[in-house]
């Protein structure tokens, strides 16, 4: 005689296995298109795509990888893709020439310094320091593009990794790969973040991590074909024992008048306007050339406003057959795209202009 099936154990077997499989759908959905695996599967893409552009550009070089390297590859930007040049700097004139001859030729052409090799070899490091919006980062760029170097723009999430031994693997991957790479300019963006000074309450990931970029760093190839590029708003908070590996320092400080001119010059380039320049370069003492480009920014907005208001209804020109032709640019717009909540009115009241509804 069978036993007789009791149909609630049945059905909370079939909803038990039903859940069972649900979830089991949904985690590998989860993890496969969304989670890890997918971040891992793009980085994957992401690194062969760059392995390919670097041996196309570079079919000299030793570009057998570790699957750390691979990791850092995804940061490395090739000369060619830097859309920055010298000529995009305006005012720093000085600092680029120090530049080009410190640190560029060295790096480009180091026959030039075979009699003098050991004390003109291009420096290990180099610091650009200064307030904010000031060119730090795009001279960084302008610099690895001059020297046809390869530019590893590292972020420290690149390097950090929540298991213990990780990021110290992937600090010796960063400075491998630039030996493979070489010229190559290693990038860090408000280093002071990362290369702070050191104290006895640092957790031990961050020491161990700091010190292996220390004795990876003083471990470069003598060739001087690496360059550690930092660019910070405080210099102060750096470790002295960084700062003393980065002996060229540049400040780069709020431009003055001469500097802001050749700034607007640039910016306006192409731009039509009815009034001296040298009146606005006066009345925008203290602002950086980040302020500069984002208020003749904005004052282009007052002028294309303008038009819209005049010759657009319903999101269509007027007259579809009429060339467009936006009036010049003029002191007031200049006035008016600064609100009057915004610190940098405070700047430019010298002006003494009243601003126009």
């Amino acid at each position: 005689m069978f036993k007789k099936i009791d149909p609630k154990l049945v059905t909370d077997a079939v909803f038990f296995v039903g859940a069972s499989l649900s979830i089991f759908y949904l985690l590998t959905h989860i993890m496969g298109e969304e989670g890890p695996a997918r971040t891992l599967k793009e980085n994957k893409k992401k690194a062969k795509l760059s392995l390919e552009k670097l041996k196309r550009s570079n079919p000299g070089l030793n570009l057998t990888l570790s699957e750390y390297e691979k990791v850092i590859l995804n940061s490395v930007v090739p000369p060619e893709e830097i859309g920055v040049s010298f000529e995009d700097v305006g005012g720093l004139d000085d600092i680029i020439s120090d530049l080009q001859e410190s640190v560029i030729l060295p790096l480009t052409c180091p026959e030039l310094f075979d009699q003098y090799a050991s004390l003109l070899q291009a420096p290990k490091g180099v610091l650009l320091y200064g307030p904010p919006g000031c060119g730090k980062t795009m001279l960084a760029k302008a610099l690895a593009a001059k020297s046809k170097a390869n530019f590893i723009s590292i972020r420290m999430s690149t390097i950090m990794d929540k298991w213990y031994g990780e990021s110290n693997k992937l600090v010796d991957a960063l400075f491998s790969l630039a030996t493979k790479l070489q010229p190559c300019i290693i990038f860090i963006d408000e280093i002071d973040s990362f290369l702070r000074e050191r104290s006895s309450v640092d957790h031990e990931i961050t020491a161990t991590l700091k010190a292996e970029f220390m004795t990876l760093w003083d471990g470069l190839t003598s060739s001087g074909r690496i360059l550690i590029l930092g660019a910070t708003n405080r210099p102060d908070d750096i470790d002295s024992a960084f700062m003393r590996r980065m002996p060229k320092r540049f400040s780069i400080s709020l431009p003055n008048d001469e500097q802001r001119l050749k700034i607007l010059e640039k910016l306006l380039d192409d731009v039509s306007y009815d009034f001296e320049l040298d009146k606005l370069v006066q009345i925008t003492q203290g602002l950086s050339g980040s302020d500069l480009k984002e208020l003749c920014r904005n004052a282009a907005i007052n002028s294309t406003r303008e038009y819209i208001r005049k010759n657009v209804k319903n999101g269509k020109p007027i007259n579809a057959d009429e060339k467009i032709i936006l009036r010049p640019l003029s002191l007031h717009d200049f006035v008016q795209s600064v609100s009057p909540s915004d610190s940098l009115i405070k700047k430019l009241d010298r002006l003494k202009v009243d601003p126009v509804d």
